[in-house]
Order: structure tokens, then C-alpha cells, then sequence
């Protein structure tokens, strides 16, 4: 009876929230296509506590909105053991239904500087990956021994670890307490709870949620329409989203990506590409095989969107880097590739703007901002600046500095014309 009570409620209030409306998005009445970014270590900024720095956070949030950013993608909170050198630093959850406060009240004062500035942020909720627990840390909390890191124990024996995780009812329970928790949360700065923050453009289920093996196809696919249900009996204004990234996600089967998303919990879909990743260019032929690289995204980017089209749902490309030339990682290192790339993805949503098409934006990873990297120093250790990368990876690798005028202007001359379309829309 809540439940309904909410959603009655709340019908009469759709416009204060990002929703879609025949494929697209809207918000606040208009068609809403964007250039966002990935900031992951926005609630640990935006504490007081190890690794805090609100007034870096104040800085970083003013200059994003002065290019147009204004859709950030975020962790909620890392889960589990600390000191681990590939890892999130602090984490969220210590232990199960165990909160670090310091980081709840930097993810609340986030929310807080977001709604100022009329910005908002997708929420995700787990990982596939050890760089903030997820998956890996409720197997351990659920008993199946320590979880395997990847950078001393090898991939294949985290796959086959984490693999256990949606068949585990013990370890599937304990993700759904901590959604609980989190979602239903109140606002210390605002007094808001969180189901009634138009910042909040969609609940994530996870960072890049996989099933592992063929065999765990049915139980992940399972699994995600369990979640999205528990959260939007939770909160029924907000979408809610997966965080996939795509048939290369779902075992590089695409009906499972299809089955995924076609449930009606599930409000759009989403994509990410990784060009280095996927070995579509190499260290040495990033310029070279930027051509091939911009082939296949086209052609990934349409293979999904016949998905969304099939639905009438929005597709966002959440995720997606390319390196700085040659490889390099300092700030002083141009970004001509990385422009060009970026530029390739920016035009497809243009055009889609401007047709009023379902590929409606995109995350880039990630934002560096006003971080500073150390010379010579390749990965992050405690006390060091965030930056777009985490910790597992290189300082730089992929992340978006103010610094970087080209790119940054770039971003700032999309988003201006992504902003004329939905106006002219209206």
C-alpha cells in the first residue's frame, strides 16, 4: 500500500525528473541530449575525511558546468578491505550494512552542490571489478574465501571467483540490503530523501554488470530484473539503468543484452567502448588505427541502437577513453587522437539531436579536472589527487584535464549546440 501511495504521488510530479517520452529523454519539458563525464571519486571529494577536498570539488563542478557538463556519472561508495593497491581509497561499506559516515556525507553535500547548479548524476551501485569491491567483496562477505586481486592472483582466477556472485543467494542479499539502504537514504545537508531528488537522473545497478560464463546467462539476466525491480519499488520517480556495456558485457551475446533491457524496469540501455581495451588500436597505432577504430564504434553503437529502436528507449554511451598520443600519460602530452576520437562520437549524437533520435549522450571517462599528477609517477597510491583513472590503472591514462584546451573546448562547442536543439524542440 506505501508503495502505491508513492507512485500516485509521485505521477503528478514527472516533470520535476528526468524521464523518457516516446525514446527520448526529457527534462524540464525539453529534449535532453549530453556530453557528460564519469567522475567516480565525487562522494569521496566531497567529504571531509582522507581524500576530501571540497573546495577542489566546488572548483571542479563549476568549471564542468561552465562547459556544458552537467550529467555526471558516479560511485556510490566502494565496498570492503582497505589497503589494497588496486582499489578505491576510503571505501563506503566496510563491512556488510557497515557505512563509513564521512563518505555518506560527501555523497549527501555532492547531491547538495549538484542540485545548486541544476546538474545530476547517475548513481551506480556495484562493480564487476576489484577497483571499488562490488561483486568480489559480497562473495567474500558471504563466505566463498578472499577474494582474488587481479594484479597478484591473475584474471582468470578473479573471473572464475566472481562468477559465483549471481548464483549466491547469501551474496545477492547482501547487494539488496545495501540498495535498500542507499536508496531510501535522507539528505543531512537538504533534509531531501533521496527518491525526491530531482539530481538524480537514474539509479545504476552496476559498473559494467557481467554474468562471467554461459552458464550464468539466465541467473544474471535474472538477477539484473530482480534489482531494477527492488529499486523502483523503492523509488518510483527515478529511471533506472544497468551500466552494461553491451554484448561485450553479456558474453558478446547481444540477446542478452536485449533481454536485459527490454524489461520495464529498465529505462534505456546503455553501451561502453574501449577502443585500447579491445585491441582496436595498440600503444604504437593509435593515430594509424583511429580509421578502424571509428569503423567498429560506429558499428557497436549500431548494433545496439537496432536494439533500442526495437523498444522506442534512449542509448547512452556511458564509458568510453581514448590514450593521450604515444601513450603518455603527463598533462603536457597533446591529445590529437583522443579530440579526433571524441569528436567521431559528439557528431553521431548531433545527429541524432537533431532528428530527435534515440542515441541521446554520452559519459566520457573520465574527469581529471584540476588534479595533479606527479611526474614521473605512473599509479595512484593514498594521498594522492583523484583523477579520471582508478587506482588499477595508470594516472592519466584516459582522464580529461582542465588543462587540455582542445578537448575541453570541444566539449563546450557540443554541448552549446546539444542545448539549441532540445530548445528548439520544445
Amino acid at each position: 500500500i506505501v508503495i502505491m501511495m508513492i507512485c500516485s504521488c509521485s505521477r503528478t510530479h514527472v516533470g520535476t525528473y528526468i524521464h523518457v517520452r516516446n525514446g527520448q529523454f526529457i527534462r524540464n519539458e525539453i529534449p535532453y541530449y549530453y556530453v557528460g563525464t564519469n567522475f567516480w571519486y565525487g562522494a569521496i571529494l566531497a567529504s571531509e575525511g582522507e581524500g576530501g577536498n571540497r573546495q577542489r570539488l566546488k572548483k571542479e563542478l563549476d568549471y564542468m558546468q561552465s562547459l556544458g557538463i552537467n550529467n555526471l556519472r558516479v560511485l556510490v561508495g566502494a565496498d570492503g578491505d582497505r589497503g589494497v593497491n588496486s582499489k578505491v581509497e576510503p571505501t563506503l561499506q566496510v563491512s556488510p550494512g557497515v557505512y563509513n559516515d564521512t563518505i555518506l556525507a560527501g555523497l549527501d553535500y555532492l547531491m547538495m552542490e549538484l542540485g545548486k547548479r541544476d546538474m545530476c548524476a547517475v548513481l551506480y551501485l556495484n562493480n564487476s571489478w576489484e577497483w571499488s569491491g562490488g561483486y568480489s567483496m559480497y562473495l567474500q562477505w558471504a563466505g566463498f574465501g578472499k577474494a582474488p586481486v587481479p594484479a597478484i592472483d591473475g584474471w582468470p582466477t578473479y573471473m572464475e571467483y566472481v562468477r559465483q556472485f549471481h548464483q549466491s543467494d547469501s551474496a545477492r542479499l547482501l547487494f539488496a540490503n545495501y540498495v535498500k539502504d542507499i536508496v531510501t537514504r535522507t539528505n543531512r545537508f537538504t533534509h531531501k530523501r533521496y527518491i525526491d531528488d530531482p539530481a538524480i537522473m537514474s539509479w545504476q545497478i552496476g559498473n559494467e554488470p557481467r554474468a562471467f560464463s554461459e552458464k550464468n546467462k539466465e541467473p544474471f539476466a535474472k538477477w539484473v530484473a530482480q534489482v531494477s525491480s527492488q529499486i523502483k519499488a523503492l523509488d518510483p520517480n527515478h529511471m533506472v539503468s544497468s551500466g552494461s556495456e553491451g554484448s561485450w558485457g553479456c558474453e558478446n551475446d547481444i540477446n542478452l543484452f536485449e533481454k536485459v533491457h527490454v524489461d520495464k524496469n529498465i529505462d534505456y540501455l546503455n553501451i561502453h567502448i574501449w577502443p585500447y581495451n579491445w585491441s582496436w588500436v595498440s600503444e604504437d597505432s593509435l593515430n594509424e588505427k583511429l580509421p578502424v577504430a571509428k569503423k567498429n564504434t560506429q558499428k557497436y553503437i549500431e548494433d545496439h541502437l537496432a536494439v533500442a529502436r526495437k523498444y522506442n528507449k534512449p542509448l547512452v554511451m556511458e564509458e568510453f577513453g581514448f590514450p593521450r598520443d604515444g601513450f603518455k600519460f603527463s598533462t603536457d602530452v597533446p591529445t590529437t587522437a583522443r579530440d579526433s576520437y571524441y569528436k567521431f562520437i559528439f557528431d553521431l549524437i548531433e545527429k541524432d539531436a537533431e532528428q530527435g533520435g534515440l542515441f541521446a549522450g554520452c559519459n566520457f571517462w573520465g574527469w581529471g579536472g584540476f588534479a595533479k599528477v606527479s611526474p614521473g609517477k605512473i599509479y595512484w597510491t593514498r594521498g594522492d589527487d583523484y583523477t579520471g583513472d582508478p587506482a588499477q590503472e595508470q594516472q592519466g591514462l584516459n582522464s580529461v584535464f582542465a588543462s587540455d584546451s582542445s578537448t575541453v573546448n570541444l566539449i563546450r562547442m557540443t554541448n552549446l549546440k546539444l542545448k539549441s536543439f532540445g530548445k528548439a524542440k520544445k
